[in-house]
């Protein structure tokens, strides 16, 4: 007998629909969430003032065109820099600012049923300190908490997170590794997240653990069902549109 065909992987929202919009900003994450995923994720940085926001460089040069560091500059400062991504996007979204973490919160409040992967990012937990980033964070997300994972490559801080709260968290693996693979049973965490690179095709069947496997930089059906095979149940993509309509298509299946 033929194994029996994996199931569709659900799909996380990579910084929103960034495929469409600018990344980790309120217009992607709210036309992911229209679209009908049910998981998105973004990035935490907290501005000089301790103002938790959606930012996955610290520099704004990428995005914003600015070579300043955001860590260095107050909440007031950010709040007037349009984050358009001009490299990808020309001059289409020239009003798109910096989001509040309290911001994507009331967005996500609307959206009850959908799961947030929130990652605390290592620039700000070396230059704040995990204290308080998990706090400030924590604190922040407390209305939707039920709705939050909290992530991060950094296993301290996640390690922190879990015993300073009652969140769900995840693991951002810099390598796939027997080491990892130690660390990683001794945290258990309830997700683990890894760049498809990562992984060798030698590999033929995830760890197995009391955690779900959610494989990012995804962006087809082949490789979302082959991950799906190894024991990924969740596929991380920008190109949410796409991949939805590649799901979705019955004949895609035949």
């Amino acid at each position: 007998m033929s194994a029996p065909s994996p199931r569709i992987p659900e799909l996380i929202a990579h910084r929103g629909n960034a495929a469409e919009y600018p990344e980790n900003t309120l217009p992607a994450l709210r036309s992911a969430l229209e679209l009908g995923v049910r998981f998105v994720e973004f990035d935490v940085q907290l501005s000089a003032d301790r103002q938790p926001i959606l930012l996955h460089d610290s520099n704004l040069k990428r995005t914003a065109g600015i070579d300043r560091n955001a860590l260095e500059m107050t909440w007031q400062e950010l709040s007037e820099i349009s984050v358009n991504e001009e490299q990808r996007f020309r001059q289409r979204y020239t009003d798109v600012g910096i989001p509040t973490l309290a911001q994507a919160a009331s967005l996500m409040a609307t959206y009850p049923h959908a799961t947030a992967f929130v990652e605390l990012k290592r620039a700000s937990l070396r230059q704040f300190g995990q204290e308080i980033v998990v706090r400030k964070v924590c604190e922040t997300l407390k209305p939707i908490a039920r709705q939050c994972v909290i992530i991060s490559f950094d296993l301290a801080a996640v390690h922190h997170v879990r015993q300073v709260s009652s969140y769900r968290v995840g693991w951002v693996l810099s390598e796939y590794s027997n080491l990892s693979a130690l660390k990683c049973e001794a945290l258990a965490p309830d997700y683990v997240f890894c760049d498809h690179q990562l992984l060798s095709e030698g590999t033929a069947r995830l760890w197995r653990g009391p955690w779900r496997w959610a494989i990012y930089e995804v962006t087809s059906r082949k490789l979302a069902m082959e991950l799906a095979a190894r024991g990924a149940k969740l596929i991380e993509t920008m190109a949410v549109r796409a991949m939805l309509r590649e799901f979705r298509n019955p004949r895609a299946w035949a």
